[in-house]
């Protein structure tokens, strides 16, 4: 496992699921996590629970959507631990089963608000302070529906606007010594997909490792990136897929022109 000592981590949607497995596996590594999230009993019990181990987390009431929000969190982590070296703006809402047509605009502009226009004012509010700190990392969340084509229109579009975020970042850092990558999961069970059953199935069906990434599949990529074994890597496009972006079409071409396909 990578060595997270004397170095302190963001983590914003921190308080369950995906969020809360990257705060878990940051703290046993050494880091010094804030656990940022508007869902403030879940996160306050998260930072018990990492405590409990030993490790260092506090807990800041996060809405990602807000500039006073961000300046009041990052100004938070430099009183209380005076640097901020790797921020994971993990924070993401869904919209599914409503086609373009039926998409609100009310909906259309909630998803970009958290998905896209919140990464972009994590990493603008980070960026200052990380500098300070000697550089760093940020790890963006996506998704394969920012990679392939893909239904739900307002939330595939916020996970390709996610890329070009991303890169561009990257781009502009880079003499800073920040690195800026994106992790990008097809299916995990989290409360996201908790209520769409045939979509994991159907998901898990075209993966050439046939089942769903776990948690800890994700956030173990997503330490990767953020720690100095990965110091050569900066602006690329991680599918944390089981192969379903580069191998799941043609797996199932050639399951079907071989006869294997059940």
């Amino acid at each position: 496992m990578p060595n997270f000592a004397d170095k302190t981590v963001l983590i914003t949607g921190a308080s369950r699921g995906q969020g809360a497995a990257e705060a878990r596996l940051f703290a046993q590594a050494g880091a010094r996590v804030i656990v940022a999230d508007v869902l403030a009993e879940e996160g306050d019990a998260l930072v018990h629970d990492i405590r409990q181990t030993g490790n260092i987390a506090e807990f800041r009431k996060l809405d990602v959507t807000s500039e006073p929000d961000w300046a009041e969190a990052v100004a938070f982590t430099k009183a209380r631990f005076g640097a901020l070296h790797v921020l994971v703006n993990n924070a993401g809402v869904s919209l599914r089963g409503v086609d373009l047509e039926h998409t609100m605009r009310a909906d259309w502009e909630r998803i970009l608000a958290v998905n896209l226009t919140g990464v972009f004012l994590g990493i603008r509010a980070a960026v200052p302070l990380m500098r300070e700190s000697g550089g760093g990392a940020i790890v963006n969340i996506g998704s394969t529906a920012g990679i392939n084509g893909h239904f739900a229109a307002a939330y595939s579009t916020s996970k390709w606007g996610l890329r070009g975020l991303t890169k561009a970042a990257a781009m502009e850092y880079a003499a800073a010594k920040i690195r800026v990558n994106a992790v990008h999961p097809s299916i995990v069970p989290t409360p996201m997909v908790a209520a769409s059953a045939n979509f994991v199935e159907a998901m898990e069906y075209v993966t050439p490792l046939a089942r769903s990434a776990s948690l800890e599949d994700v956030a173990h990529a997503v330490m990767f990136l953020a720690s100095d074994e990965a110091a050569y890597l900066t602006g690329i496009d991680l599918p944390v897929d089981g192969g379903f972006t580069e191998l799941g079409a043609y797996r199932q071409v050639w399951l079907r022109a071989t006869g294997r396909a059940p």
